[in-house]
């Protein structure tokens, strides 16, 4: 009778002389009557997820079992209820708020033949150690995300049969030397501690699997054989853990070895938008039957792909799974941008590649695909998310979750008229021909068409309030409710440490199956996102740019996840080193006489009171925004910007030396069209290629011109040129109008010593010949250009200028 929405056990289910198990959970019960565990045929009594706020005061002789009463509010447990439960051998008291334990025994002889005790997630300190010295035939112990800070080594070592412990989400320091004592032990899993001392779990011989990650060890201490049994050790998240060659040697033997990768770093110190950290861990019968799957540089360094292949009880699918899909979903990016088109796409051809493997079964699956748009003005990054099968996503927005996955199965009313259309079997335990109860997986081909692999598509644009998402299998959203899990890890700091907290709940409550999870944690700042459509202001146009300028703006150094720095925003830096040699003193085209019309006049609106984000700043009228990373043409044509007519700097431009440093604006403004002209922008790998019209007269291109943004060749590198456009800066600049007579760069060259070449003495022939064969090649091409002369829209795409 359990879920349903009982406040109160009936009377009938006291009486009953022959019920053995009786399962109320997910209920409103809030209290328990006591001649129910009288009952002398109960064994087992399932009492979870209600609001129990104590459990009888007096048991007596009870024949339960099996007692559950996880997720509930009991501050305490019956003082007698070990010291008089004779038969209970599995106890379940997680998620309640325990402070203390009651004794199993008065004496130093007990009679408790307790097994299993789960009391992960409550307020237990170090007082309660102690008391399970009253269970000595204690296999498994869980007792995470407490508020331990040491467990004795006199009391470890009373616990001599073993087998299991979780002590995770603590504050130990220290695990006990005398756990060498259970010498059962197969499974201590200790993560999410201040443990510095590797422990000496390695001296165990039953030893399988040893968990501790996000600790602070600095070193690993092994015997000179590893234990035989040994399939699993996760190290990571120790920064201070410096193993040395032989020690990598000897474990890179296990199985399973988990430990940080060197991070080459990032040179631009921008903060990364996305971190990730996930976990597996298999079932019952040690099969790991679950992937997960995650590329934070994914096709672009500004994509990411996430991840989790559920198999149910097989571990072929999954690993096909996570082999494959992100391979399919790079090809069908290239053929669609449509989120909607290009994630159905991809789970159907899995699904034909399944069928060609020759695989029957199937499994669950989710992706979670974030990308940036460089043509969007807006500039935001989305999240989009497909799932088949159980596996699902859940995003947390302003600490409330918000599902971006579906289920489905039977209970779906339209699932359920399109199979009885197919006329399917549909079984008694809801499963389709009594194999799956989700009638859209991957895999299962011979129940075509009642099951399908059609997923559910769901895409959000991110937001500075979007925290993280979770991605699960089925095993930990059976386990956890979507509000309990974003609650769980909302205030852990570290990705994988709130992984390894979500997997240890679930087992925690009861898990059986194999368990995969991915959180991806959020940093998405007001510099990547724009806010202007929630303002009720339409996103402004890509740039303002003058008449008569050919910039060539270059992305800062970005980091693994290849975001621009918070300083900067969308604001990119404009570089390029131009020698004396490879460009004449006509590069002064790109000013006048006038000061550069990049400000609005008086007559532009200046819209004071719109409310713009950091990506798209209101431009007021007659003002000029300079960027951190402003434009700097190093050249020895003037040392100091003036003209021999001029007594006054330009405005916009600034030297030092002999570097020129041009003021750009390259933020989003609002103008008339009639005055300013907008100007398409090209995306490519190499930066964003802006160019305005060159024609001297001013008169702005053709329209079919400026609408070739993305039309155009593929470059090798996946990027799109226009075609028949330059995007070299040296050969754009020395092709620009002519400029009018008595320039600002009209002074005569001063050489810069810190522009002169050192050569070698060994090197100084060769290098003269060089020189030699280049001076002529530049006569050629000079007389060639005063023969004829070239149009820009003519010029070839690459050009091969020697420096």
């Amino acid at each position: 009778i359990h879920r349903n929405h009982l406040e109160n056990l009936p009377e009938w289910v006291c009486d009953s002389r022959k019920l053995e198990v009786l399962d109320v959970g997910h209920n409103q019960i809030r209290e328990l009557p006591a001649r129910l565990f009288y009952n002398s045929s109960l064994r087992k009594l399932l009492a979870g997820h209600n609001m129990l706020g104590r459990l009888p005061d007096r048991l007596e002789r009870t024949q339960v079992e099996v007692l559950d009463v996880q997720h509930n509010q009991l501050l305490e447990l019956p003082s007698n209820l070990l010291l008089k439960a004779d038969s209970l051998r599995f106890l379940n008291a997680s998620a309640n708020k325990l402070e203390m334990l009651p004794p199993a025994t008065l004496s130093e002889e007990t009679q408790s033949i307790l097994q299993e005790l789960y009391l992960t997630n409550n307020n237990l300190t170090d007082k309660c150690v102690p008391l399970l010295t009253g269970h000595p035939h204690l296999k498994i112990l869980h007792m995470a995300y407490n508020r331990l800070q040491s467990f004795p080594a006199s009391k470890m070592a009373k616990l001599e049969e073993l087998e299991e412990i979780d002590i995770s989400g603590n504050k130990l320091k220290a695990i006990p030397t005398t756990i060498m004592n259970c010498r059962r032990m197969h499974t201590v899993i200790a993560h999410s501690n201040c443990i510095e001392v590797f422990p000496e779990v390695m001296q165990l011989s039953e030893i399988k699997c040893v968990d501790l990650s996000c600790n602070e060890l600095s070193e690993v201490t092994l015997p000179e054989n590893l234990p035989p049994k040994l399939q699993e050790l996760d190290l990571t998240g120790n920064p201070r853990l410096a193993l040395d060659h032989k020690t990598l040697e000897l474990l890179n033997n296990i199985r399973c070895f988990k430990i940080d990768q060197p991070s080459a770093g990032d040179a631009s110190g921008a903060p990364a938008v996305w971190s990730h950290g996930y976990t597996e861990a298999s079932g019952v019968k040690n099969k790991l039957c679950v992937a997960a799957l995650s590329a934070n540089n994914f096709c672009d360094n500004r994509e990411a792909l996430y991840g989790v292949f559920d198999g149910d009880r097989n571990v072929e699918v999954p690993y096909l799974l996570q082999c494959t899909m992100s391979d399919i979903l790079a090809e069908e990016l290239q053929k669609t941008k449509n989120e909607e088109e290009y994630m159905i796409n991809t789970f159907i051809v899995m699904q034909r590649k399944l069928g060609t493997a020759g695989q029957k079964l199937g499994g669950s699956a989710v992706l979670c695909h974030i990308k940036h748009d460089p043509m969007d003005p807006g500039g935001c990054f989305t999240l989009t998310s497909a799932n088949v099968g159980k596996c699902q996503t859940v995003l947390c927005r302003n600490g409330k979750p918000l599902p971006l996955s579906r289920c489905y199965v039977m209970s779906c009313e339209e699932e359920l008229k399109r199979i009885k259309q197919h006329k399917a079997i549909i079984t008694e335990d809801g499963k389709v021909n009594g194999v799956t109860d989700s009638t859209r997986i991957l895999g299962y081909t011979f129940l075509h068409p009642s099951v399908v692999p059609r997923p559910h598509v769901q895409s959000i644009t991110l937001t500075p309030q979007d925290e993280f998402f979770i991605l699960g299998s089925k095993g930990l959203w059976d386990s956890l409710s979507m509000d309990e899990a974003v609650e769980a890890v909302r205030n852990v700091p570290d990705a994988l440490a709130a992984a390894k907290k979500l997997c240890t709940l679930a087992q925690s409550y009861g898990c059986n199956d194999s368990i995969s999870a991915v959180v991806v944690q959020l940093n998405v700042t007001e510099d990547s996102f724009c806010c202007c459509e929630l303002n009720g202001v339409p996103p402004p146009s890509p740039g303002i740019f003058p008449q008569s300028v050919n910039v060539v703006i270059k992305d800062r150094p970005t980091d693994a996840l290849g975001m621009p720095s918070s300083s900067s925003g969308m604001a990119s830096e404009i570089s390029s080193e131009i020698s004396t040699s490879e460009m004449s003193s006509e590069v002064g085209s790109t000013a006048s006489d006038e000061p550069p019309q990049v400000a609005m006049n008086e007559n532009s609106p200046a819209y004071p009171g719109e409310q713009r984000c950091m990506l798209h700043p209101v431009c007021l009228s007659n003002s000029f925004q300079r960027q951190l990373s402003s434009a700097t043409f190093s050249s020895a044509f003037s040392d100091n910007g003036l003209d021999s007519d001029d007594e006054e700097p330009i405005e916009g431009v600034f030297t030092n030396g002999s570097r020129v440093e041009v003021e750009v604006d390259i933020h989003c403004s609002r103008a008339k069209e009639k005055q300013l002209l907008q100007v398409p922008v090209e995306a490519s790998d190499e930066g964003i290629v802006i160019s305005a019209n060159e024609d001297e007269s001013g008169v702005p291109r053709k329209a079919e011109c400026s609408a070739m943004g993305t039309i155009g060749r593929r470059r090798g590198n996946g990027s799109v040129a226009p075609q028949e456009r330059s995007h070299n800066l040296i050969e754009v600049a020395t092709d620009a109008p002519l400029r009018k007579t008595g320039g600002y760069f009209a002074a005569p060259a001063q050489p810069d010593p810190d522009d002169q070449f050192i050569i070698p003495p060994e090197l100084e022939e060769e290098v003269k010949e060089i020189m030699k064969q280049h001076q002529e090649q530049q006569q050629q091409q000079q007389q060639q250009q005063q023969q004829r002369q070239y149009p820009m829209d003519h010029l070839a795409d690459y050009y091969d200028t020697p420096l």
